[in-house]
């Protein structure tokens, strides 16, 4: 099994390409399955969760074709991926393929709307948190399918002339939710309303894609989202946007280890919540004119209080990455998980490394320490995976990190372009 070691103490100077964003791909690929025409997405990550999906979709009979090549942009490796699902081979998704990703669970909209069933099994627990469907099954009822749960398996079926407009205000803000609503609600008779909906720039990726296919939707990016159903959809060729999560954990990295860096291929305004944070913990950040230039040299980290949020709040998906920071800042810092339970797993493995925090229900606090020490580490899901390795690049000595599996999820290639702004940083096999 892979494993990541670093050895800390260098500062990072050069440039780092970001990747297209794992959050918007996943539902932009489930989309595909609305129409028999191509959806060609550009700028897909080339990640086990991707992979994953890439064979959920091919259960269902979508023809998949992948070119990849060399850019120009710190060699980045950009994907633009085919997707025909000209036949819909099978409605059923199987515990099998869901059990390993809760994104594939998204096919339940698309294969309701478009073939009036699907049977999607739940997709189980999760190291973060239950996350519970309920969302999902109470929106599509609102839609008029009919909707029961038995063996472990959602099986939803819509009225014979298909889903129905209609509107429905989310009980609690859902990003998954929102889109796999959204993608039904695409085909619907009439028009949905979906209150209190997600604001995230993936479910506005999403909209953008869906309507160069053909859909009729409006107010993406605000709390109300309104779609007007349509016959059918086509095809379309679709640039998946920048990993805003990647983004902001390089961003910490370089306030982290030090360093002048520029993040390419990127924009601020998916994450001015987050780089504000990382300008106030001391770090120097301006726009490029194709990314973000992220400076800290000299000046201490200083401590910062943060309490996550659905967009524009902060990200809970930055949250571990943070708290690594603020493992070395001058003070003591808050903070606080609004989104997630059970979303500190990596506390402890961080005070491996020497770092001091306390849990009260909700908020760590973190009294900053003057130096880490590198110790073995085991990373316990994606995000808290890349928090040890920002807290190892300023840690003293080696620090390894098992069961990177994790990273490979999320990050495209993280120990190579780390590497390259002189980071010491490699993947061991055993």
């Amino acid at each position: 099994m892979d494993r990541i070691r670093i050895v800390g103490g260098n500062e990072l100077h050069g440039v780092i390409p970001i990747s297209g964003a794992k959050n918007a791909a996943l539902p932009l690929m489930i989309a595909s399955l609305l129409t028999d025409d191509t959806l060609t997405l550009e700028n897909v990550p080339h990640l086990a969760d991707v992979e994953q999906l890439i064979r959920i979709l091919g259960n269902h009979g979508a023809d998949i074709s992948v070119n990849g090549r060399r850019e120009r942009q710190g060699e980045s490796y950009a994907r633009t991926v085919h997707f025909t699902s000209r036949n819909i081979v099978s409605t059923t998704a199987p515990y099998e393929l869901v059990s390993k990703m809760r994104a594939s669970f998204w096919v339940i909209g698309p294969l309701l709307a478009r073939e009036g069933k699907a049977r999607v099994s739940l997709p189980g627990g999760c190291a973060i948190g239950t996350r519970p469907v309920d969302l999902f099954i109470e929106g599509l009822a609102a839609l008029g399918a009919n909707i029961e749960i038995d063996g472990g398996y959602v099986n939803a079926t819509a009225p014979a002339g298909g889903l129905i407009g209609a509107r429905y205000v989310f009980p609690k803000v859902s990003v998954g939710a929102t889109h796999v609503l959204m993608m039904a609600a695409t085909l619907a008779n009439g028009t949905t309303v979906l209150g209190n909906a997600a604001r995230e720039p993936e479910v506005v990726d999403l909209a953008k894609c869906l309507n160069a296919m053909g859909a009729k939707i409006s107010g993406q990016g605000t709390s109300t989202v309104t779609i007007e159903g349509v016959r059918s959809l086509s095809g379309a060729r679709h640039r998946v946007l920048p990993d805003r999560i990647e983004t902001g954990t390089y961003a910490m990295a370089v306030a982290m280890a030090g360093g002048d860096v520029i993040l390419e291929d990127t924009e601020a305004s998916l994450l001015n919540t987050a780089l504000e944070a990382i300008r106030r913990a001391g770090a120097e950040i301006s726009e490029t004119n194709n990314g973000i230039r992220i400076v800290r040299n000299g000046a201490g980290i200083k401590p910062v209080d943060i309490v996550t949020d659905p967009f524009p709040g902060f990200p809970t998906d930055l949250q571990a990455q943070f708290m690594g920071l603020m493992t070395r800042s001058s003070g003591i810092s808050h903070i606080t998980e609004t989104i997630f339970e059970n979303r500190f797993m990596h506390v402890q493995e961080l005070a491996r490394l020497g770092a001091k925090i306390s849990l009260s229900g909700q908020t760590a606090k973190v009294e900053g320490v003057s130096r880490l020490k590198g110790a073995p580490v085991m990373a316990t899901d994606l995000r808290a995976s890349v928090s040890l390795v920002i807290a190892g690049l300023a840690a003293e000595g080696e620090t390894m990190v098992s069961r990177v599996y994790h990273l490979d999820r999320g990050f495209e290639r993280l120990e190579e372009k780390l590497t390259r702004c002189g980071a010491h940083v490699e993947r061991v096999s055993d």
